[in-house]
Formats: structure tokens, sequence, C-alpha cells
């Protein structure tokens, strides 16, 4: 990972006028997308903060690795639009993408491919935590302890000064992700874990390791399913500076070790608000239960009044059509043809996008299926549990959360992150004596 910064230069000012005085602010522009106000200076001068709950209009970096146009429905890796990658890559060649900057040469792919393939086993002591957990724990629970704990097995790469070992943690963690995640769906069944293959490829390797029962029968991994999940790997390996991927460089700020940012982000994406939506969406069709219920929910969905929310559908920040649904419409047709599953929720799903792209008020509103709601349908055909899904989401992610960080760690004008208040407790007051209370 190369460091690739260029100095920012000021475009232009924005003049600011508090109480009679005015302050110049410096107007930055990027490649593409919205300029930004300087504000760095701005409480040194003025003896105030901006108030930005979320931090929703707050750039709190400068990143070179994924931009979204959410009005134009765009997502783009690298200057490289999703809707390519998917279609013309692979997940690891993504993967070094979004680490290096550039699409690998043929001697730099099959390098990197070597890299990750041979060092997915984890140290045979790491798979002793698993029997710590009750057999009954959330997947996510699981990952957040396991993926935590490598910093305690693999000292050699957590000098986050060490270029090579940050190069050597970041593929560490992309390699053996999938195998820890494919060990906690095992722990969780009751199953023994099945050792990875470097004769599969990336998706193929997770599935078997997922789906295989050692010594019991051969499992043969589906071309069709294994490339349903590796697209679904890439269009779920970053997307700009989300919840999960704000908490990995906060955390990385401090100077935390690569595996302990990364079980953090692990931690943030658990939230229902974030990486929690397409098992969210299955447990919303699991309410719908029959497509003759269909018609109520609609209704209900259309009412103001009423609470219910069609998941699934709409994006916050795709206010057209999300470019990663797209891609995984096809994904899940291909997926449902070769399994001929007979699932009530799987046929709800299908009349429901039906109707979301033919109905006037899901056009109007763009309430189109999304991402998630695509990817909740594979999924549960392909024999995931609906705790499972971040899992995998999270699987995808680290390669994203690795690239940030790395980012993060070589930019010279990242500082320890440190968000400021708006304080309306009590002001100073002295003690009273328990008695005189």
């Amino acid at each position: 990972m190369e460091a690739k910064y260029k100095k920012t230069v000021s475009e232009d000012t924005a003049t600011l006028t508090i109480r009679g005085k005015s302050y110049e602010l410096p107007i930055y522009g990027g490649s593409t997308g919205p300029d930004v106000i300087d504000i760095r200076t701005l409480y040194r001068d003025t003896d105030m903060f901006t108030f930005d709950p979320g931090f929703t209009s707050t750039a709190s970096c400068e990143s070179a690795i994924t931009y979204i146009d959410g009005g134009k429905g765009e997502l783009l890796y690298r200057g490289y639009p999703i809707e390519q990658l998917a279609e013309k890559s692979d997940f690891l060649e993504v993967a070094y993408l979004l680490l290096n900057g550039e699409l690998p040469t043929v001697e730099q792919d099959k390098k990197f491919k070597h890299d990750i393939t041979y060092h997915t086993m984890v140290h045979e002591q790491l798979v002793r935590f698993f029997t710590g957990f009750r057999r009954d724990a959330h997947p996510m629970a699981i990952m957040c302890g396991v993926v935590g704990a490598m910093s305690a097995f693999y000292h050699d790469s957590t000098d986050i000064n060490d270029p090579e070992q940050r190069r050597v943690a970041s593929n560490r963690l992309i390699a053996k992700i999938p195998t820890i995640a494919a060990m906690t769906y095992k722990y969780s069944i009751g199953q023994p874990f099945v050792y990875p293959r470097n004769d599969l490829n990336y998706a193929e390797n997770f599935l078997y390791m997922t789906f295989g029962v050692p010594k019991c029968e051969d499992y043969k991994v589906s071309h069709t399913l294994a490339d349903a999940m590796d697209k679904i790997f890439i269009l779920h390996a970053d997307h700009e500076q989300n919840a999960s991927t704000s908490t990995v460089r906060l955390a990385g700020s401090s100077g935390a070790n690569p595996f302990a940012c990364i079980a953090a982000g692990i931690a943030s994406l658990w939230g229902p608000a974030h990486g929690g939506a397409n098992e969210a969406c299955l447990n919303m069709l699991s309410e719908i239960g029959s497509v003759d219920r269909i018609p109520e929910f609609i209704d209900r969905a259309k009412d103001k009044n009423d609470p219910f929310r069609l998941m699934g559908f709409g994006h916050r920040v795709y206010k057209n059509f999300d470019p990663r649904a797209k891609v995984l419409q096809q994904s899940a047709n291909e997926v449902l043809a070769e399994l001929g599953i007979n699932d009530p929720l799987l046929d709800v799903a299908k009349e429901l996008e039906r109707i979301a792209l033919e109905d006037p008020y899901f056009i109007e509103k763009k309430l189109y299926p999304n991402v998630d709601f695509y990817s909740g349908i594979i999924l549960k055909a392909m024999g995931f549990p609906t705790s499972m899904f971040t899992v995998l989401f999270a699987l995808a992610r680290t390669v994203g959360w690795i690239s940030q960080w790395g980012e993060m760690i070589e930019d010279p004008t990242q500082k320890i992150g440190r968000p400021r208040q708006l304080f309306i407790g009590e002001k100073q007051r002295d003690y009273i004596d328990i008695k005189n209370r």
C-alpha cells in the first residue's frame, strides 16, 4: 500500500460572520463530488464548534478509495464502476485494487492470490476460543471476540509504523476472515470445522468450509453459487465513510493494532441500522408470510400513520436504483433457477419485487429493491440462517476496512479522533454533604 496523497489547494473561501465579525474559511475541491469548507481553525479563531449530529455534513478525512453519488446511483472503487468490477473482475482482484489503488498486473494478481490462499489457516490454538462461547451465541458476538483475539497470536504484524507489518496484517485478515466466519457457522450448528483448501478460489473455499462435512461426503461447490457469493463480496467490499468504516478509522487513529480496529468495525456493523438490513428484510418476509397477504402490507407501507416499513426497498444514500442491486438481481434469478427451491418466503420476495418495479407509488418515491433485498434472497436460498447474514457482510467489508485503515495510517494530516459536543448538563456546582440533601 503506497501513499498517494496530494497537497490539497484551496480554490476559494467562504465568509462566516459571527456577531458582527467575519472569518475567511478555505474551500477545497476534490476530484469529484461536493466541495468542503475547512473549519479546522474555527474553534481557535471563534471559540465555537460546529454542531452536526451523526457527522452527516462533515468530511472527516481525505480518501481516494470509494466514491458514491447517490443521486446518480453511482458507486466507484478507485474510479471503476461497481457494475464493471462485478461483471469482469473477482473479489481478490478487487481487494488488490482497494488496497493498492490500481488493478493488478498478471504477476501481481498471481502473487497476491497466492499470498491470500496460502494463509487461510488460523492458528490451531485460536480454534479453542470457539469452545468458550455458548453454543447458541450470536455469530457476530463470536466474530468480534475471535478477530480481536488475533492480535494475541500474530505479534509480528501489529507494529502499525512498519509498512511490511501493515501489509502482512492486511493479508492475514483478508485470508483468515472467511475461515473464522465458516467456523462460526459450524460451531453454531454443532458440526466439526472444515479446513480450507488451496485449490479453491476465495468464494469457493468459503462455501466449501461452510457447507462441507468432513469424511461424510464430498462437497462439490456450485459454480453458480460461488459466482453469486463472489459478487456479494465485491458489492459489499467498501461503501465510503459509513458507520463501521468510520469506527475502524476512529479506533485506528489512536494507534490501535489492526486486528482490534477490524473487531471494532465488526461490532459497529452488528447494529440493525447498518449491517443487519438484509436480516431485517428476511424477518419482514417472514412477517408477511404468504403472497396473498402482500396487498395488506403494501397498504400499510403506504399509510403514513402506520409504523410498518418495507425493509429492503429504497436506500438512505442512493436516491435512485442501488447499482449493487442491479448486479444481484441477475444473480438472484440464477441461484433460484439452479436450486429450484420451493420456499413461500422466496415467493413473497419475488412478488414484492414485481410490485415495487411496477407500482406508481414505489416508482414515484424511488423505493426500488436494494442490495439487501437481493442478497437476503440469495443467502437464504443458499442455506444461510439469517444470523449469518451480517457475518458475511463483515467478511466482505474487511477488505474495505483494511484499505481505509491503511490509507488513514499513511495520511500525514491524520490526528486522533476527538469529536466535540454541545454540553447541556449542569454548570459547575458545589458538593452537598449527604445528610443535608
